[in-house]
């Protein structure tokens, strides 16, 4: 007899798993492609760009596979690609492989992007989905904590080593939701229905007349293309911005991978403390009340990228840092509920996967031009553009507050 696998737990479990695996793998990824692989500034760029055109280019048809045929085989393919990417990038520290991971791992993202998210509304509800984004986040904070240590353990000698057993790890998730992961409440398009570009083009449609239909929507979206253009120069920038700029403490002058895994500690463990009184209190059903939230994460955010680039003192960069990291934790539940909210349960993949591709549209339109401004002027430049670019989200997200309550009056 088949056992019934409780969805929140599984759920739960992808969580933690891939909190464990995945700060693994990108405590010392940066680290890895600056001191190993020895990548220019505008190559590190140009690494997370080919990552986000992959997103661009397979985010949607992965989105619409995921709302004809199955949530869960989409997830299930996508830990998959992911782990394999990974073990590329971890077994070849080379310009032109860590670019052929980016697109493996990147397609697999895509397969998982909107589609787990998806699968749990369907199993248990939007309601209870939304504040379960919550409180996944702040368990996969303590399971990260895992990960780091994890990384400290096995990267203290061969930075590579983080990254090729994190890629296992990643594989091995993929592996035990083929054997677990339950799928109970979404419906395929029946197979006498399935005319399969038909009805990836008739999906995809749909989940753009969803958004036209609905302005906040649009201005929630717009949002996150802001939050692609300012990401990728900070993302592949900050590791080589303090070993340029710093020297480390003289404890850390012989494992820098545990430099990195405590700073990210420190700042998950801050998050820990932050997070559950920001999940009590904030109720995610209410449009308004996510986006005055996201106005002061969007705004503070962006303050904190400027200090950090400016700061001639380490202590104030690692405190504008954990700063950035702190808020960065609290705004993605918070946008991902904001977009989750009144879906179609046939379009709702889709959706979610359109919300993907257009951060990735930001981070590619983004990345190359903060990487120019690093290789022509210099990485305190770029990190600071990278903190202007976010402030055009302050306006949208007044708009969508604007729009939300125009809505409610409606109503």
């Amino acid at each position: 007899m088949k056992r019934n696998f409780n969805p929140i737990k599984i759920y739960l479990f992808i969580e933690i798993a891939a909190s464990t695996f995945f700060p693994m793998i990108f405590v010392a990824s940066s680290l890895y492609q600056v001191t190993v692989a020895e990548l220019t500034p505008l190559q590190l760029v140009l690494v997370g760009t080919t990552l986000e055109i992959s997103a661009f280019i397979f985010e949607i048809p992965t989105g619409i596979v995921a709302d004809i045929y199955s949530r869960k085989l989409s997830v299930i393919i996508g830990y998959l690609l992911m782990g394999a990417g990974f073990l590329i990038e971890g077994f070849f520290p080379a310009f032109a492989p860590i670019l052929l991971a980016q697109v493996v791992w990147g397609l697999g993202y895509t397969f998982t992007s909107g589609a787990s998210e998806a699968w749990i509304s369907d199993e248990i509800g939007e309601e209870k989905a939304n504040r379960l984004f919550l409180r996944a986040t702040s368990v996969g904070l303590y399971a990260s904590l895992l990960g780091m240590g994890l990384a400290v353990l096995t990267g203290g000698q061969n930075t590579a080593l983080p990254i090729r057993w994190g890629g296992i790890g990643i594989i091995l998730i993929g592996i035990i939701l083929a054997l677990t992961m339950p799928e109970t409440g979404f419906k395929p398009t029946p197979r006498e229905d399935r005319d399969t570009w038909g009805q990836m083009v008739h999906t995809f449609k749909e989940g753009i007349a969803a958004v036209r239909a609905r302005p906040r929507l649009l201005s929630v979206l717009g949002i996150g293309l802001f939050y692609g253009l300012y990401s990728e120069g900070f993302d592949r920038l900050w590791v080589k911005h303090i070993l340029g700029s710093f020297a480390l403490p003289a404890f850390f002058a012989n494992n820098q991978v545990a430099f990195f895994s405590a700073l990210k500690a420190v700042g998950t463990v801050l998050t820990i403390i932050t997070l559950p009184p920001i999940e009590k209190r904030l109720d995610t059903s209410q449009p308004q009340a996510i986006g005055r939230a996201m106005l002061f994460v969007t705004g503070a955010i962006s303050a904190g990228l400027i200090g950090f680039a400016f700061s001639s003192l380490l202590g104030l960069t690692i405190g504008a840092f954990l700063l950035i990291m702190i808020l960065r934790q609290i705004a993605t539940p918070l946008y991902t509920s904001w977009v989750n909210q009144k879906l179609d349960s046939r379009t709702r993949a889709t959706v979610l996967s359109i919300s993907s591709q257009v951060d990735a549209v930001g981070q590619i339109a983004g990345g190359p031009s903060v990487g120019l401004i690093a290789k022509f002027a210099s990485v305190v430049a770029a990190i600071s553009t990278s903190g202007l670019l976010l402030t055009p989200a302050l306006f949208l997200v007044g708009r969508a507050n604007a729009q939300s309550r125009e809505l409610d009056k409606d109503i």
